[in-house]
């Protein structure tokens, strides 16, 4: 709603806007939310608060399926991944993976000495992600 304001600066200054597509994003509304989408579409992957819940693997496959046949764009899955093992399963199908809740939990538990924390749980991520698309491949 906000793209006549926003979308002609952006783009004016080589900046993507990021769309979000939602589990409430039905078929009417989708081509609003990919006009002037750039970069990648946000596949939100769950209703409701990022990190308090997960989607099923199966929606989540379902959800990617269905806007990857209605944009070229990139799709990046996220809110709700918390682990490797989701990351990976969710790096099937799409083509990024947004994990931020959980690097910020990690940042508040161990303050000062977080960041040996960020990058180990970094690292087990994309050896996750890298192994599923190796294995898909």
């Amino acid at each position: 709603e906000e793209d006549a304001e926003l979308g002609p600066a952006l783009r004016a200054n080589g900046v993507d806007l990021i769309r979000l597509a939602t589990p409430t994003t039905d078929a009417a509304r989708l081509p609003d939310v990919l006009n002037g989408a750039g970069g990648f579409l946000y596949d939100v992957s769950v209703a409701g608060i990022t990190g308090l819940q997960q989607a099923a693997q199966a929606s989540i496959d379902e959800a990617v399926a269905r806007l990857k046949a209605t944009t070229d764009l990139p799709v990046a899955v996220g809110f709700g991944v918390r682990t490797p093992e989701q990351a990976a399963e969710i790096a099937k199908v799409a083509d990024g993976v947004v994990v931020g809740s959980a690097l910020v939990e990690i940042i508040a538990k161990h303050g000062a000495d977080a960041p040996a924390h960020v990058e180990a749980f970094t690292r087990s991520l994309a050896d996750a992600i890298h192994g599923a698309k190796e294995i898909a491949a």
